[in-house]
């Protein structure tokens, strides 16, 4: 029996509604940046735990302004958390989106995948007579795997 986890049809319009909104999503969050990986396994990270010690730092700071060094810009540490608690939602439903958009991607493949061998199979089996040998040959590639050439035999000693 054919697998269909999914049957979905983007008309046109719809998805040129979604890169309208992907466009206007890019253009709003222009700001946003990229880490290579030695930047990220650089940096300092702040985890659960540590998102109370850095909303109770700031409070401490702005009560407490004179015991700072007067490089330090406290304004901007209080942005990043402003820009930070606002960031916060919007990643969580981008998230969920994604994640969508992926598992639907991969039933998609999945759907593929299971019906294009169910097909080769029954190709294999009932194509034969019909003049579809080359294109069961074409297709069986998929499934070739290269074998690494046997090492040439030593000469027999007596």
């Amino acid at each position: 029996m054919s697998q269909n986890l999914i049957d979905l049809n983007l008309s046109a319009e719809a998805l040129d509604a979604v890169d309208a909104a992907l466009t206007q999503l890019e253009a709003q969050l222009t700001p946003l940046i990229g880490l290579n990986v030695d930047q990220r396994r650089q940096l300092t990270k702040m985890g659960e735990k540590s998102e109370s010690f850095c909303r109770q730092a700031v409070d401490v700071m702005q009560q407490n302004p004179n015991i700072l060094p007067r490089n330090f810009d406290l304004e901007a540490m209080r942005r990043d958390l402003a820009a930070f608690d606002a960031l916060r939602p919007r990643l969580v439903r981008l998230t969920r989106l994604f994640e969508r958009a992926n598992d639907t991607h991969m039933a998609l493949g999945s759907d593929l995948m299971s019906n294009a061998l169910e097909g080769y199979a029954f190709l294999k089996i009932s194509g034969k007579g019909e003049g579809l040998e080359r294109l069961r040959k074409t297709l069986s590639a998929r499934f070739n795997r290269a074998r690494p050439e046997a090492p040439p035999s030593a000469p027999a000693t007596s």
